[in-house]
């Protein structure tokens, strides 16, 4: 006779028909010849990447360094497995994470969509030494979800007008940095009721490394507060899921309702034995919880003017998306007695403040990689469910930041060609859905002087007539059919002031007020 966690382990994964028609399902970005035994099974770091062949794509939970698999990306390493295809949101830092294995060379591919403060990725990928597909993260972490659930492909509104959808994004430099020695090939587009779609394939790698806070012997794993991110989707794109965890407990341990991951998506278990559970930003307030106001004439100031003019476009019971940055100040002046719910795309509805010394989770933090707290009634997600949220026109608002606004609304905000690339983020998903108001807080002018709001942009687009509303310290502007109308001025600011800050034509309201 068998126990029922006997039994539970060994009802076949796979019917051979079964395999055949998922491998057929959906376009691979594996290598397709590899097999793995399926099984469920506990072992060590060094045994389970073992398995990895080279030349593997390998799908890596995380966001930023929360819920990064650390341990078994140090084994990785340790094995020397090369010439591999990294699928992550990002890379980590400079020597952690996966950070690690660029310094090592042992990955030749990256699809990310974020590169943020990690040097050593901007610099091999600028200077031609590592291929770079650079995808917003709604989209990857959709491409990853599609690809687990056996769909080819599927058309989504973000990136629709943009070297995403055109084509001619840089994949790779030549060797030296300068000339695109390979670009993006073009999207096939559609509309659908009215709007524009493309189309985008799905992703599944050979293997996937991920973090789990708890496991069961029979796969089941659970996650902590935001770590949920990316590892839950790439749970179930792989042909081989290896899950770190911090606790292994029997089978029967955790109440099926608590399951977020079931066994039949996992195949190996590690117990994490290197955990330094990092935080990249550690953001704290003060033991009051007071918001201390900037010096007058101070760069802070303007800041600040800006971000408080922002919260006023608050309405209760909003939900709202704050960018990294400016626009998350904004929650720092919302008006008493309103509720609004902030959303973080990373996983989390029901941001509350940064917490206060000692009491910091390195599994919560928001967007910009900062420590928060949550307030009650909130809850956390994956990446993929996030997204949902933001593509299916959930989110009130937006407010974003800038490097430039066209009169028309488009917006760029996340790549100077051949010099810097931080990734686009979330920031294309963010603004492509139509029932989604955006709004862009940054000061009016570039440093030196230059323009940045302008006839056209001239760096790569983010989104295509997708702003409603410009905040800077000069002025307050709206998108109205096509046309840029300064509806207020900051106090000081004369409209001549505007027009010389401003690198195109626009409209004056005839009620103009001053904030």
């Amino acid at each position: 006779p068998f126990s029922s966690a006997a039994m539970m382990l060994a009802v076949p994964r796979w019917s051979a028909g079964g395999l055949r028609m998922a491998k057929a399902a959906v376009r691979c970005a594996s290598t397709g010849a590899t097999k793995f035994d399926r099984s469920v099974r506990v072992c060590t770091a060094a045994d389970a990447v073992s398995e990895i062949p080279e030349g593997a794509t390998v799908l890596v939970g995380g966001f930023g360094l929360c819920g990064i698999p650390e341990t078994l990306i140090t084994a990785l390493r340790d094995s020397g497995i090369g010439g591999l295809t990294a699928v992550s949101n990002n890379a980590g830092v400079d020597g952690f994470g996966l950070g690690m294995l660029l310094e090592t060379r042992q990955v030749r591919k990256m699809i990310a969509s974020y590169v943020g403060e990690n040097a050593e990725f901007e610099r091999q990928f600028l200077q031609g030494e590592l291929s770079v597909e650079l995808t917003p993260q709604g989209t990857l972490a959709e491409r990853v979800r599609a690809g687990g659930a056996g769909i080819p492909a599927f058309f989504t509104p973000t990136a629709h007008g943009t070297v995403i959808h055109e084509g001619g994004s840089p994949i790779r430099y030549v060797e030296g940095g300068g000339d695109i020695a390979i670009a993006s090939e073009p999207r096939e587009s559609r509309v659908y009721n009215g709007v524009d779609y493309i189309l985008e394939e799905a992703i599944t790698g050979d293997v996937a490394l991920i973090k789990a806070w708890k496991a069961d012997e029979a796969g089941n794993l659970v996650f902590r507060k935001a770590a949920q991110n990316f590892n839950l989707p790439m749970a179930k794109a792989a042909k081989l899921t290896i899950a770190e965890v911090e606790e292994i407990v029997p089978v029967g341990s955790i109440d099926p309702d608590h399951v977020h991951v079931p066994g039949v998506f996992v195949n190996r278990i590690v117990k994490a034995t290197h955990l330094e559970k990092r935080i990249e930003k550690l953001t704290l307030s003060s033991e009051t919880g007071t918001f201390k106001p900037a010096e007058p004439g101070t760069p802070a100031a303007r800041r600040e003017r800006i971000v408080r003019r922002a919260a006023m476009e608050f309405t209760h019971g909003m939900y709202v998306n704050l960018g990294i940055g400016m626009p998350m100040l904004a929650s720092n002046f919302i008006p008493a007695g309103m509720t609004v719910t902030l959303q973080s795309e990373n996983g989390i509805l029901g941001l509350g403040p940064f917490p206060t010394e000692g009491n910091e989770d390195p599994d919560l933090i928001n967007a910009g990689k900062e420590t928060v707290t949550v307030l009650p009634g909130g809850s956390f997600f994956s990446s993929d469910e996030s997204f949902g949220m933001i593509r299916g026109g959930h989110i009130d608002m937006s407010i974003l930041g800038a490097m430039q606004v066209s009169a028309r609304g488009d917006l760029a905000n996340w790549m100077i060609p051949g010099k810097m690339v931080k990734g686009m983020g979330g920031a294309m998903d963010l603004v492509s859905s139509p029932g989604t108001k955006v709004v862009i807080t940054m000061e009016h002018t570039a440093r030196g002087g230059g323009h940045k709001i302008l006839e056209d942009c001239t760096l790569p687009l983010t989104g295509k007539q997708c702003v409603d509303k410009i905040i800077t310290d000069l002025a307050v502007m709206e998108i109205v059919d096509g046309q840029l109308v300064v509806r207020e001025l900051a106090e000081g600011v004369t409209v001549d002031d505007v027009a010389l800050a401003t690198g195109c034509k626009f409209e004056v309201d005839s009620n103009l007020k001053t904030f």
